[in-house]
């Protein structure tokens, strides 16, 4: 993409649409010193900046005067990409009805529907769907719109989107997987509804951690309960420790009890030799070490 100078013209056309000043926008325009598509050295236009801030009758005008819809910056995002982004549906709309590319990627692979499922916009998600968006699309690292949304928490979405026949299991690059993401970030309702959907429960990243092992270091009781109720491996993953292991080395006591609770033993050891009660000790979480330790003589 080859990008002039700015003039002042250009600067002033600019400034308008990021306002969203529509007579100011139509002045410049009239004097026949600017393009309607001119460019800053990061490819933005007027159409993409009205876009971006919310300027509906703004955008509706640069559109009118001819504005190209498909015009995208130097990253490869467009007026539509930041309309999805930032919620504003009757942009959104506009510029779907004024020739926008509903799939245009930016350099990462993110797409508009993408970032409408990572900022939780229903209303635009189900419009871009409507409008024929792919959902088995992926950004450079494998991740897909169901991952974005499960990683963001994104209830509904995430729904409508199994709905759809999404694949639940997709993996990210490093092996990840939606569950996975959910478990990691504390989101129960939406691993609840993962595993309902049928995602495998010991589906792990390359490094060997699944997400029962993910929930459990990170502390997340709720996430625990529902991993629970779908049998987990409660032994050693191929990361040479266990779930129990993970919650005994950062002192969570309501998740050491959970998982003994349902069968983990607090006597295995893991890839170093150590049990789970040996890191909470190291770790100076005493009573997590002896809630441990006292676990053992109750099974023996």
């Amino acid at each position: 993409m080859s990008l002039k100078k700015e003039s002042l013209s250009d600067v002033q056309l600019h400034q308008a649409a990021m306002r969203g000043d529509v007579e100011g926008v139509r002045k410049i325009i009239d004097s026949g010193k600017v393009h309607i598509d001119s460019r800053d050295k990061e490819g933005t236009t007027p159409l993409i900046l009205a876009s971006a801030n919310g300027h509906l009758e703004c955008v509706k005008e640069l559109l009118d005067q001819g504005a190209d819809a498909a015009a995208c910056r130097v990253t490869g995002t467009t007026a539509l990409f930041f309309a999805a982004q930032c919620g504003f549906y009757e942009i959104v709309q506009l510029l779907l009805d004024n020739g926008a590319p509903v799939d245009s990627t930016s350099v990462d692979g993110g797409s508009p529907l993408f970032v409408a499922c990572q900022c939780g916009h229903m209303d635009i998600v189900k419009e871009l769907v409507e409008r024929g968006a792919k959902i088995n699309t992926h950004m450079k690292d494998k991740a897909t719109p169901l991952f974005i949304a499960a990683q963001n928490g994104h209830y509904r979405i995430l729904i409508y989107l199994l709905a759809q026949g999404f694949e639940p299991d997709t993996r990210r690059t490093d092996g990840a997987t939606p569950l996975w993401i959910a478990a990691q970030m504390g989101h129960d309702h939406i691993v609840a509804q993962l595993l309902k959907a049928g995602a495998r429960v010991d589906a792990a990243r390359h490094d060997g951690a699944t997400p029962l092992f993910k929930a459990s270091h990170k502390g997340h009781s709720a996430v625990v309960n529902e991993l629970l109720k779908y049998s987990p491996s409660l032994g050693l993953l191929p990361n040479g420790e266990s779930a129990l292991h993970a919650a005994a080395l950062v002192g969570c006591l309501p998740v050491c009890k959970q998982l003994v609770a349902a069968g983990a033993d607090p006597n295995l050891r893991n890839q170093e030799g150590y049990v789970p009660a040996d890191l909470s000790y190291n770790s100076r979480f005493i009573i997590v070490g002896d809630y441990l330790k006292n676990s053992v003589k109750r099974i023996k």
